[in-house]
C-alpha cells in the first residue's frame, strides 16, 4: 500500500483534528433552515388565509404550494453538489444560507397567492446544503462515530422543526406580532448562518476532486450514483417515507384548526403540535444512530417505518391537542429514525471514490417525494377533506416498511467484528 493510501486510511480512522467544530458549524447552519422550513409548512393554511384564499380551497392549495417548494430545486441537486467537490463546499452552503434569507423575506412580503407561489419556487435555489454537509461530516469524522455524528447531524432539521413552530407561535400569540413577522425573523437567522459558516468553519475537501466540466460531471455522477443498485434500494426506502411525511405533514396545521378553530390560539396550538413533536425526535435521532453502530442500520430502520405507519393512522382520530401531539410526535419520532438510518448506511456502505457524489444527492429522493407528497395529498383532500392524506401516507410507510422486511437477509460478520460500523443484514 502507498503512503498516501495509508495517509489516507488514517485519516478515515482517526478523523480531522477540527471535526468537532465542523459538525457544530453545519448542525447550526441546519438548524436555522430547519426552523424557516418547518415555519412555511407549519403556517402554510394560515397565511394562505392572509394572501386572499378562500376556506373552501385551502386544502388543495396547502398541496399544491408544498409541492412548489421542490420543483426548481431537484434538477439543480447534481449540479450543486459538483460545484462542491470541484470548488468549494463551503461556498455552496454559504449560498444556500443567503438564498434562505431572500426566499424567507419575499414569503414575508407576499400579499397575493401568485407572490406566495413565487416565493415558495425560490427555495429551490437555497437547497442542495444539507448532502454537502453530510459529505464533509463523513470525510473528517472518525470511522467509529460516523452513525452516532451523522445521526446527531440529523437531529439538527427536528430541532429547528421544533423550535421554528414554537417561535413562530411565541411571535403571534404571545407578543401580538403579524404572521408575517415569522418569515423575517428566519431570513435575519438565515443571514446570521452564512457568517458563521464563513467564519467559523475550515474547507472540506473530498477525498476525490471531479475534473473537466460541470454539466457532463453533474449529470455523470447522477447516472453513477442511481447505477448502483445498492443506492437505488436506499434512495427508494427513503423516497417512500418523504412521500408518507410530505403528503401529510402540510395538513397538520388544518387538523389543529378543526379542533381549535381559527383565531387567538390557532398558532401557539400548532407550534405546540408542530414543536413538541419535533423535539422529542431530535431527542431520539442520536439514540437511533448509537443502536444502529451497536445492531446494525436496517433493523433500526425497519421498526421505525413500522413505527411511524402506525402513528400516522392516529392522527385522524383524535379529538384533541393533547392526543394529537403524542401521535404527530411519534410519527416525528420514527421519520427522523429512518433519515439518520439512511444517512448512516450511505455513509458507510457507498465505496470512498463515489461517496461524496452520493452523499451531495441524498436528498433527491426527499426533492421528488416533495414534489409528488403534496400533490397526492392536495388530490386526496380534494376528495376525503385533510384527514385524507394521513390514512394514505400511514399505508405507504406501513407497505413501504414491510417491503423493506421481506427483502433483508442475513450478512455474516468477520469472526475479528466489521472494520467499520456496517449493518449485520442487507438488502437482497
Amino acid at each position: 500500500m502507498s503512503s498516501s493510501s495509508l495517509v489516507s486510511e488514517a485519516r478515515d480512522r482517526d478523523g480531522r483534528s477540527d471535526w468537532q467544530r465542523i459538525v457544530l458549524v453545519f448542525w447550526l447552519t441546519s438548524l436555522v433552515e430547519g426552523i424557516g422550513v418547518s415555519q412555511v409548512f407549519s403556517f402554510l393554511a394560515p397565511y394562505l388565509s392572509l394572501v386572499g384564499v378562500p376556506d373552501a380551497d385551502r386544502a388543495p392549495f396547502v398541496g399544491l404550494f408544498s409541492a412548489l417548494i421542490f420543483v426548481v430545486g431537484m434538477p439543480l441537486v447534481p449540479l450543486w453538489g459538483v460545484w462542491a467537490d470541484k470548488y468549494s463546499r463551503k461556498a455552496v452552503v454559504i449560498r444556500s444560507c443567503l438564498v434562505e434569507a431572500v426566499v424567507f423575506a419575499c414569503v414575508a412580503l407576499s400579499r397575493e397567492p401568485w407572490q406566495l407561489a413565487v416565493s415558495l419556487l425560490l427555495i429551490g435555489f437555497q437547497l442542495g446544503n444539507t448532502g454537502i454537509m453530510l459529505g464533509a461530516i463523513r470525510d473528517v469524522v472518525p470511522r467509529a462515530r460516523i452513525g452516532t455524528m451523522i445521526a446527531l447531524f440529523g437531529a439538527s432539521g427536528p430541532v429547528g422543526f421544533a423550535v421554528g413552530p414554537a417561535l413562530g407561535g411565541f411571535l403571534v400569540d404571545g407578543l401580538g406580532w403579524p404572521l408575517s413577522s415569522i418569515f423575517w425573523v428566519s431570513a435575519v437567522l438565515s443571514i446570521a448562518t452564512a457568517a458563521i459558516v464563513w467564519f467559523g468553519s475550515q474547507e472540506v475537501r473530498p477525498a476525490f476532486v471531479p475534473h473537466g466540466r460541470v454539466l457532463p460531471l453533474a449529470y455523470g455522477a447522477l447516472r453513477s450514483v442511481l447505477g448502483d443498485p445498492t443506492v437505488r434500494r436506499i434512495f427508494a426506502i427513503y423516497g417512500v417515507a418523504f412521500v408518507a411525511s410530505q403528503m401529510s405533514r402540510p395538513y397538520q396545521a388544518l387538523i389543529v384548526e378543526s379542533i381549535v378553530g381559527k383565531g387567538a390560539g390557532l398558532a401557539s396550538s400548532i407550534g405546540f403540535v408542530a414543536g413538541s413533536a419535533a423535539l422529542v425526535g431530535a431527542a431520539i435521532a442520536p439514540l437511533g444512530g448509537i443502536v444502529g453502530d451497536r445492531i446494525g442500520f436496517r433493523p433500526v430502520l425497519i421498526v421505525a417505518l413500522f413505527i411511524g405507519g402506525f402513528a400516522l393512522l392516529a392522527v385522524p382520530l383524535v379529538g384533541a391537542i393533547p392526543p394529537l401531539a403524542v401521535a404527530v410526535l411519534v410519527f416525528t419520532a420514527a421519520n427522523g429514525l429512518v433519515g439518520a438510518m439512511i444517512f448512516s448506511l450511505l455513509a458507510t456502505e457507498v465505496p470512498a471514490e463515489r461517496r461524496s457524489q452520493t452523499l451531495n444527492l441524498v436528498y433527491l429522493p426527499l426533492y421528488a417525494a416533495g414534489i409528488v407528497g403534496p400533490l397526492v395529498g392536495g388530490a386526496v383532500s380534494a376528495v376525503a377533506g385533510p384527514t385524507g392524506p394521513f390514512w394514505t401516507g400511514a399505508a405507504v410507510f406501513l407497505v413501504g416498511a414491510v417491503v423493506v422486511a421481506l427483502r433483508v437477509r442475513t450478512r455474516a460478520v468477520p469472526p475479528d467484528g466489521p472494520q467499520e460500523p456496517v449493518a449485520p443484514a442487507t438488502l437482497a
